[in-house]
């Protein structure tokens, strides 16, 4: 959720204008069918809890350019408990629990600590990645 905002965020921060850069760039290749967003439960249970209208609305435009939806499963829940065990806050667990059960090839994340524990723990087949490195990766 964090990385599907920051284009909204305050560009006071190279590091968030390059950020925001790529992940419009990956909605872009998204919209152009070159690469496929998955949607789920926790996302749009995340967005419908936005309070900023704005943010809200954008939110709910880039999830509607999902190609894949996947519903809360036993199978996710407990792939996110076990994350938990492991260090990874419960709603980020949920997120990326789905990302791994759907097969993922990556998990984009703004967030630091996120991606520090995730990048220490069996995540595959889903890579976690910032969006700035997912568009290097890709090589686009």
């Amino acid at each position: 959720m964090c990385s599907l905002q920051l284009p909204l965020d305050s560009k006071t921060q190279i590091r968030i204008i390059l950020e925001a850069e790529a992940v419009l760039g990956i909605i872009d290749l998204c919209e152009i069918g070159q690469i496929q967003l998955i949607s789920s439960d926790i996302l749009m249970f995340e967005a419908k809890n936005i309070t900023a209208t704005q943010r809200k609305a954008y939110v709910f435009e880039v999830l509607n350019k999902a190609n894949i939806y996947l519903s809360r499963t036993k199978i996710i829940e407990q792939k996110a408990k076990e994350l938990v065990r492991l260090g990874i806050k419960p709603m980020d667990s949920l997120h990326l629990a789905s990302a791994i059960i759907a097969k993922a090839d990556y998990f984009c994340t703004c967030d630091d600590r996120l991606l520090r524990r995730a990048k220490n723990i069996d995540t595959i087949p889903t890579r976690v990645v910032y969006p700035k490195e997912l568009i290097m990766e890709l090589n686009l």
